[in-house]
């Protein structure tokens, strides 16, 4: 097991913890039975949309297991700021198809708020329906919107572009920019398009896991952005 150290803790003020960050990472190295992932430095601060990228197997979704606590973290240290809690969304959202849960039961099971501001009128109508009734782009929504819209202070999601088609895209990137003042946002995509157009930094990861770059899109389109070079 990895030594008490480098597990996820909360630093207190005299770690020098950067003001106003969500999550650090510090050359974390992190896999499962072995390291996948890594080294890895990161810091994560309220308001931005921080995308990950890189080829199958890099270890992207294995660097969101470890920061959600359910991957090893061999080396490195990994700290989250006091009382912030995390919401994860898997890259394969269950769907309780042979039970008659709507839209809205959904959304209350997962601790969101249905009348959260931003919630697009494309989501709104779905809130009534049954889930084994919409398709598989707009469940993908309600399930990004559940965490989005919920009380997590730092948020996880592993390709929610997954199942949509381009109009629920563009309403994805609608969901990011209404939601993200208030909790940071860590994003997985192999779409890197989407991760130029819709978040403030890119970290790429290269085949054997350790981040190879780390670069702001020239033009971010989420609302508050400014251009990055």
């Amino acid at each position: 097991m990895p030594a008490p150290d480098r597990l996820s803790r909360e630093p207190s003020p005299a770690d020098g913890e950067p003001p106003g960050a969500v999550l650090q990472l510090e050359a974390l190295v992190a896999g499962w039975r072995r390291p996948v992932v890594g080294p890895v430095s990161l810091t994560l601060a309220r308001g931005e949309v921080v995308g990950l990228w890189g080829a199958n197997g890099s270890g992207k979704s294995t660097l969101l297991a470890a920061v959600a606590g359910q991957a090893r973290c061999f080396d490195g240290r990994l700290r989250r700021a006091p009382g912030v809690g995390i919401a994860v969304q898997p890259q394969a959202p269950v769907r309780l198809d042979p039970l008659p849960v709507t839209g809205r039961e959904l959304l209350a099971v997962a601790g969101a708020d249905p009348q959260a501001p931003g919630l697009p009128p494309t989501l709104a109508a779905l809130l009534p329906q049954r889930l084994d009734r919409i398709s598989g782009g707009q469940h993908q929504l309600l399930c990004v919107w559940a965490v989005l819209a919920g009380g997590a202070g730092l948020v996880l999601l592993d390709e929610p572009t997954n199942n949509l088609d381009p109009t629920h895209t563009t309403v994805l990137a609608q969901m990011l920019a209404a939601r993200r003042a208030h909790r940071a946002v860590l994003l997985v995509s192999h779409e890197r398009a989407f991760l130029e157009a819709h978040c403030s930094r890119i970290l790429a990861l290269d085949s054997a896991g350790a981040l190879a770059a780390e670069r702001r899109p020239v033009t971010g389109l989420i609302s508050g952005d400014t251009p990055w070079t």
